[in-house]
């Protein structure tokens, strides 16, 4: 199954070229400021894709489907919106969530600790790909300044999961790809620090 992984569009989804695959990953941050508006622009973006199967979660910057989950979820129908949920894709099981640590009063945000030790209680064990917004520590999680600013309770849950391909974003100059043991790591954002697009989507072939 050819797998090709976005994150972080920010509305900027019209400047990529995005590879054909059989199925298309977005680990969310689709819009800037997260309007409705900016978001129907995306999903009808996502709609002209030729890929099989879309899969999306939300990011830190997409506020309106934290806000206004009715009317946000309902301009994504036809593609499909995890939100610690998953789903089955030509008989793998694809987990998505959001959540990451807190993070300038953005959406989605979540305390370090208990609170996010039980939200990534619910990935179920059998999960083979791992749908994030946020890295977990100490892998593609580096900012500018040094910091690796990923989750360490994340960081557990991996341990027991191990999915065979994680895919997220949000720290866009930490792009690129890892393999630790079984598990290949994605941060497959889009823009750079600067929020240019220039950040090709990543490609992963997966052996069913």
């Amino acid at each position: 199954m050819r797998i090709v992984c976005l994150s972080d569009t920010h509305g900027l989804h019209a400047e990529l070229v995005v590879p054909d695959g059989d199925l298309l990953l977005h680990a969310g941050d689709l819009t800037r400021r997260g309007h409705l508006k900016e978001l129907k622009e995306a999903a009808d973006w996502l709609h002209c894709l030729p890929h099989t199967h879309k899969i999306l979660i939300a990011g830190n910057h997409d506020f309106c489907l934290q806000q206004e989950p009715e009317k946000a979820r309902a301009l994504l129908s036809g593609l499909i919106y995890l939100e610690d949920s998953f789903c089955h894709c030509q008989g793998v099981k694809i987990y998505g969530s959001p959540w990451q640590p807190w993070f300038h009063d953005w959406a989605f945000n979540l305390n370090r600790g208990e609170p996010l030790r039980q939200t990534w209680a619910r990935i179920p064990e059998d999960t083979e790909i791992l749908v994030t917004h946020g890295p977990p520590q100490g892998v593609l999680d580096r900012c500018f300044d040094g910091r690796q600013v990923g989750c360490q309770d994340l960081v557990q849950r991996l341990q027991v999961v191990q999915p065979r391909l994680h895919v997220f974003g949000h720290i866009h100059e930490a792009y690129g790809q890892r393999q630790l043991g079984q598990t290949l790591y994605v941060n497959a954002s889009c823009c750079t620090l600067q929020y240019e697009p220039i950040q090709k989507p990543i490609v992963v072939d997966l052996a069913l």
